[in-house]
């Protein structure tokens, strides 16, 4: 039996709404075209939660590195990286390999969604992207994220 003192479980902070509170949280959105980027920065306002962007693949992990995401919307079809090669380089990282990451992308073949999977990819958006099914989808997988890094979190304080 364990006779160490068990320490309170620290619980996520609730928001308004009784939710897992995802405020502070930080959102990379990847995309080369700078219209897109601009209205998914748009659909998220109403989101409590950092966004940083990024053009490019190259550029995507170069942010990555820096802004230390909670999650990246990442498009598949970009000069210099592809999004299925950031997606695997990005969960072969351990200081990165949590992030979580949801595909955004026009393409429609199975063959593609196959190859996100293999890569590591989360979830996935279709463009042209539905604001309710992205902001829904980001809420939720913030708050899968944050409730993920408090259990990391008492794991260690308990070891």
């Amino acid at each position: 039996m364990d006779t160490r003192p068990s320490s309170p479980i620290a619980l996520p902070l609730e928001d308004a709404a009784g939710e897992v509170d995802i405020r502070g949280t930080r959102v990379l959105v990847v995309d080369d075209n700078p219209q897109n980027t601009e209205l998914v920065q748009a659909y998220l306002e109403s989101l409590p939660v950092q966004i940083a962007t990024a053009v490019d693949g190259l550029d995507a992990m170069a942010q990555a590195e820096r802004f230390r995401p909670d999650l990246i919307l990442l498009d598949v079809m970009m000069p210099k990286m592809s999004g299925f090669e950031v997606c695997q380089k990005i969960k072969q990282n351990p200081d990165l390999r949590d992030t979580v990451i949801i595909m955004v992308t026009a393409l429609h073949e199975v063959g593609d969604f196959e190859r996100a999977v293999e890569c590591g990819c989360d979830d996935f958006l279709t463009k042209p992207v539905n604001k309710l099914e992205l902001v829904t989808r980001v809420r939720s997988l913030l708050r899968v994220r944050v409730l993920k890094r408090m259990l990391e979190d008492l794991k260690r304080a308990r070891a």
